[in-house]
């Protein structure tokens, strides 16, 4: 495996449109957050706002521990990126057949498609990385002393990240082309999921939170919030959600596998 990624690397590391849009992203995620982190701040500071963080949180949401979690919802909405970066990889590989030449240097469809997989879980480990260095630098901000007792929203991110990169993935090995299945996976991922998911929690039973991301989604609930939602309606179960997500990404590696396994080159 590790010289199959060495030869993913070699098709990686001089494209161009890669790394733009991984450093867009990277930037994204520390711009966005400082967008927040200064609204909030601005808010807490004035006398009203001091009264409601110490109501709701009892402290301002990017101080320790709960920039955790505040990083994590806020950079949650900016995971469709590493979802169109591996979209993006894989339907130039269809387009001009370099899939076929590397079947045709030895490698076996498995192989292929097991690198692709674990690029998809990289990608969302470098995501988790960046992700807690930002919480860290905004928790130090804030001026708040370190604390890890929220810590466990980042592994949640890590499972959400995955999430989205593994149905862009499926997507892509489906649909096979570029432009259609960026605008299906666009679709999907930011509008059709969203309509369903409100069309099942229209009878009160809260049956969307079981939806393919929107059980990802679910791990990491907007921390000012919390607390109110739960007078509101039932929260997701933590655990149930955790098993969930777990279920839905060994359906998508398995129904990836399967379909590049039988699908003609």
């Amino acid at each position: 495996m590790l010289q199959l990624l060495k030869i993913e690397w070699l098709k990686l590391k001089n494209y161009r449109t890669f790394w733009i849009l991984s450093g867009l992203y990277i930037f994204s995620i520390l711009g966005l957050n400082l967008i927040v982190f200064r609204i909030q701040q601005t808010i807490y500071e004035a006398k009203e706002g001091q009264g409601m963080a110490e109501m709701i949180l009892g402290r301002t949401p990017y101080s320790f521990p709960i920039t955790w979690q505040m990083t994590a919802y806020v950079s949650s909405f900016l995971l469709f990126i590493p979802g169109l970066l591996l979209v993006i990889c894989l339907t130039n590989e269809y387009s001009f057949r370099t899939h076929r030449q590397n079947i045709i240097d030895g490698w076996n469809r498995r192989e292929y498609i097991s690198v692709k997989i674990a690029l998809a879980f990289i990608l969302s480990a470098v995501s988790t990385v960046f992700v807690t260095i930002t919480a860290a630098i905004f928790g130090f901000a804030s001026g708040s002393s370190l604390s890890f007792d929220s810590f466990q929203y980042i592994p949640y991110y890590f499972l959400q990240a995955c999430s989205y990169t593994m149905v862009a993935l499926l997507i892509a090995v489906i649909v096979k082309r570029g432009g259609l299945a960026i605008g299906i996976y666009f679709l999907y991922s930011l509008i059709i999921e969203n309509v369903i998911r409100v069309f099942l929690n229209f009878r009160g039973d809260n049956l969307g939170q079981f939806l393919p991301l929107q059980s990802s989604d679910e791990l990491i609930p907007l921390p000012i919030l919390q607390n109110v939602q739960k007078r509101v309606f039932e929260p997701a179960n933590p655990t149930v959600m955790l098993v969930l997500v777990l279920v839905y990404l060994s359906a998508y590696v398995y129904f990836s596998i399967r379909k590049f396994e039988t699908d003609d080159l």
